[in-house]
């Protein structure tokens, strides 16, 4: 029987220790960090990536989770440091939107200030546990001092997030107050080359209509029904009989229905028939979305317009449907992808109750992607729906500018939702301020903390004062309270006033990833990866 000793039925790993480890792991957070941290600020600069995923190869940016998503390095320990930041920069971009160049800025500082402060005579972990528990006490001072949102500084966090692009400011700005604070705002790409919005104060659904013959607005080739009932179901209509119980007094009485249903060939070609031989108004769309999401979007629909969802999974019968079953709008406009169903003033009991049981569900929610959709139904059931458009002469240009307005619409939404605090790195420094002015270590291990958590928050500032030519000690000097240096304008003065502004929810969830990413790295004290034929080990 042939030997097996030489099969190789395992996977090399290659180990590193101590300091070669950590200074390696330095070295790639320091590449990570140049190169994400030259966006920050109003005069930071762009970065050009190669990129297979886009159209041309080519992306041109300042978005920093795009940048930091675009960094890989050879040599596998640098790579592993670069993937723990992008999980501070991800994690920050998906809590709050925006703040992901921040939260690198601040990890690569943290990191590299506790590598050189944290000696063989102190205790590691504690000098770790000390971090955290000051990061937390500082949120908590940031929260207390942050201010509410005006529609003046609504405008102003829009602009700075989008790169100080004014006119991207206060487009943004102008769709939020007509949503209104409740409402939902989302970024698709246009056709032309201006950016531009619109708002629907009702639901949106995206699903057109069935077929182009129940259009009756030629010109927008939409078909556009006012005082309006709807019949609601996720029943496969398949034969037109199914639902005489409802259409009979529609007919009689002259009444207009919206039926958003699974419909056959048949039922369509039938309804389609009526409307354009008999001038019935019908128009038929397909239910939203699949599996539990479609059955949760149909309840949405039927508690807006004050119908009843006739769910094949609750046993009901379609057949049995009654007037009294369906739902009423005030108009539906269905267009070939989409439909938006405008409600009648004032928000039922039902609505209400709904839409505080959805608040608790976001509350509980694990998942970005679970608690992005359940805002979605909690802005369609009590605000408007805005969409921006967003244009550009070339494919790079309209990727480029997706990017900001994409940022500067979750800014505004974390500003809505916690608050404002003075931006330009003013409200950190500050914090490190605190620290060296009202705090003094009982231990080693606590001074040690103070003074890494210390040099670390005042390094956003450093970066966009440096980003914009300038030296960082020379303008500091004039710093107090909420003031701080204007880089776009060169003027020193009160931030709020001046309009540099973040919200709270950006700058404390930046502050808390960088913190847990960096305590990881400094922890850490062996490295294994797989063998590598460059590897110095091999």
């Amino acid at each position: 029987m042939a030997s097996n000793t030489n099969r190789m039925d395992y996977t090399p790993k290659s180990l590193t220790f101590d300091k070669d480890g950590r200074e390696r792991l330095l070295s790639g957070l320091d590449k990570m960090a140049h190169a994400v941290g030259s966006t920050l600020g109003p005069r930071g600069k762009t970065v050009l990536i190669e990129s297979q995923h886009h159209t041309h190869g080519i992306t041109v940016t300042k978005d920093g989770v795009t940048v930091a998503k675009s960094i890989d390095l050879i040599d596998p320990v640098e790579n592993l440091a670069v993937r723990m930041m992008r999980e501070a920069a991800e994690r920050t971009a998906n809590v709050a939107g925006d703040g992901t160049t921040t939260a690198v800025v601040l990890t690569h500082a943290l990191v590299r200030t506790g590598m050189e402060s944290i000696g063989e005579s102190h205790n590691t972990t504690e000098v770790l546990r000390h971090m955290q528990a000051l990061s937390e006490q500082l949120i908590t001072k940031l929260e207390k001092s942050a201010r509410k949102v005006t529609p003046k500084r609504l405008k102003d966090v829009a602009t700075i997030s989008a790169n100080n692009d004014r006119v991207l400011g206060e487009l943004i700005a102008k769709v939020y107050s007509q949503v209104g604070k409740d409402g939902l705002v989302t970024v698709e790409k246009g056709t032309g080359d201006e950016t531009t919005y619109e708002v629907t104060n009702g639901i949106r659904i995206d699903r057109g209509y069935s077929t182009k013959l129940f259009i009756n607005d030629q010109k927008k080739d939409e078909c556009v029904l006012e005082d309006v009932y709807i019949l609601m179901t996720d029943h496969e209509i398949s034969n037109i009989l199914q639902i005489e119980t409802v259409l009979k007094p529609i007919v009689a009485g002259g009444h207009k229905l919206l039926i958003i249903a699974p419909c056959s060939n048949q039922v369509t070609t039938t309804l389609a028939a009526n409307v354009i031989k008999n001038g019935l108004k019908l128009c038929a769309i397909a239910p939203p979305q699949f599996g539990y999401k479609q059955h949760e979007l149909m309840g949405d629909i039927a508690a807006s317009v004050g119908g009843r969802f006739i769910s094949e999974g609750m046993g009901d019968d379609l057949s049995l449907v009654t007037m009294s079953d369906l739902g009423h709008a005030a108009k539906v406009i269905v267009g070939r992808d989409s439909t938006v169903i405008v409600r009648k003033d004032g928000t039922s009991a039902e609505v209400s109750a709904r839409v505080n049981d959805l608040w608790s569900a976001h509350d509980q929610a694990t998942k970005k992607a679970d608690k992005d959709f359940i805002k979605q139904r909690i802005a369609s059931l009590t605000g408007g729906v805005g969409i921006i458009y967003v244009g550009g002469r070339s494919d790079v240009e309209q990727k480029e500018t997706y990017d900001r307005v994409e940022d500067a619409v979750h800014a505004v939404r974390s500003a809505l939702e916690e608050g404002i605090l003075p931006g330009g790195g003013v409200a950190l420094y500050w914090m490190a301020a605190y620290i060296v002015d009202s705090l003094s270590g009982k231990t080693p291990e606590e001074r040690v903390a103070q003074f890494i958590m210390s040099r670390g928050l005042i390094e956003p500032m450093r970066r966009i004062i440096e980003n914009a030519g300038l030296e960082f000690e020379k303008h500091t000097a004039r710093i107090e309270s909420t003031e701080g240096l204007n880089v776009k304008t060169m003027e020193h003065g009160d931030m709020y006033e001046m309009g540099v502004i973040d919200p709270l929810k950006v700058t404390k969830n930046a502050l808390r990833n960088a913190v847990s990413v960096a305590t990881t790295i400094l922890s850490t004290n062996a490295i294994i990866t797989l063998a590598r034929s460059y590897d110095e080990s091999n």
